[in-house]
């Protein structure tokens, strides 16, 4: 099979138009990559002529007679839609024909589809979300980010262990620091079920360093931020509304008269350097840690560049053999727990 990634071609906002050439750039950037479009031939064969590109050895189309709606309930789409494009991508990873999954379809859909289809991982109770952000030292990993909004302490360890073996393999770091989220770094500090998952992370074979707070995600105290999916997924979107507010003010200002004009001018390359270094496009990709197999989710709003960078995510997970070095670790936890 070598690097095989089906792609679900009608999920997100824009479908075809974003994940075709995206495609197709991935293609170009990786020579051992082949990519298989999963949705409806026709539409994906126009956007293939429109983009100059052609079914071939390392590209081909893998019909699907439906869709799943953004705003589809998740069950129903589990139990109505069997021959989706989201459906049917996450099932080739089950027969192997492909090593991963990318889809910028509805969340709650994949990620049932994606436990029903494939299964969790030995060791697993939940999946967890996991995702990139850009810190001031660099950048983190964060999970849960909405998989799971009520979290034990067994869950929060799990999430712990999956995440620090991710950003082992991706970033190439022997023992990530892990934080586990919380109202305070005081010991005394949290409920109850913080508290015993400090615990079960403090006795386990991981770099954990104790509690951190909101405002270290982004001074990039650790590699790895630990919450339960209701308080990451919160996170997330005030970071998200933040980073947009900040943007239509710095723009406001400086359209706000001749001279804030004129000095928009000189500020150009500092302006170019800084939205590039927190485009969220680079750091667009989460992956569904725990499962038996890779399915990375895009943002559904996500464009060429944007759905372009969960495929190189998906690459390097696929490269790493993630799935298979965090079942490895949790077995080994685990068996040291129970002799313990």
């Amino acid at each position: 099979m070598g690097l095989t990634i089906a792609l679900d071609a009608m999920g997100g906002d824009h479908g075809p138009a974003v994940t075709v050439p995206a495609a197709l750039n991935a293609l170009k950037k990786h020579s051992k990559l082949k990519l298989t479009l999963v949705g409806d031939q026709a539409q994906l064969m126009v956007a293939l002529q429109q983009q100059g590109g052609a079914v071939g050895e390392r590209l081909i189309i893998q019909h699907a007679s439906e869709q799943v709606s953004m705003d589809e309930s998740p069950s129903l789409a589990l139990r109505n839609k069997k021959d989706s494009s989201m459906r049917i991508a996450i099932n080739l990873v089950k027969e192997g024909a492909a090593s991963a999954c990318v889809s910028a379809g509805n969340t709650g859909a994949l990620m049932a589809t994606s436990r029903f289809v494939l299964k969790t991982l030995p060791g697993v109770d939940r999946p967890a979300i996991i995702s990139t952000l850009p810190t001031m030292k660099g950048h983190t990993h964060m999970l849960d980010l909405g998989a799971n909004v009520d979290s034990s302490a067994e869950h929060l360890f799990q999430f712990a262990v999956m995440g620090s073996v991710l950003t082992s393999a991706v970033d190439n770091i022997e023992r990530p620091t892990i934080g586990l989220l919380n109202i305070g770094s005081e010991e005394i500090k949290g409920n109850e079920r913080v508290k015993e998952a400090a615990q079960l992370l403090s006795s386990g074979d991981i770099n954990y360093v104790g509690f951190v707070e909101g405002d270290d995600i982004f001074k990039g105290t650790v590699d790895v931020v630990v919450c339960d999916g209701f308080v990451g997924n919160v996170a997330l979107k005030t970071c998200e509304g933040v980073a947009k507010m900040l943007s239509t003010f710095m723009k406001e200002e400086f359209t706000r008269s001749p001279l804030t004009k004129l000095s928009a001018l000189g500020a150009t390359p500092v302006l170019k350097a800084l939205r590039t270094r927190m485009d969220p496009r680079n750091y667009n990709g989460a992956s569904f840690v725990g499962l038996n197999g890779i399915v990375i989710k895009s943002h559904g709003g996500a464009d060429e560049l944007s759905f372009e960078t969960a495929i190189h995510e998906a690459i390097t997970e696929v490269e790493k053999d993630v799935p298979h070095l965090i079942g490895n670790q949790l077995e080994l936890l685990l068996t040291e727990r129970r002799a313990g």
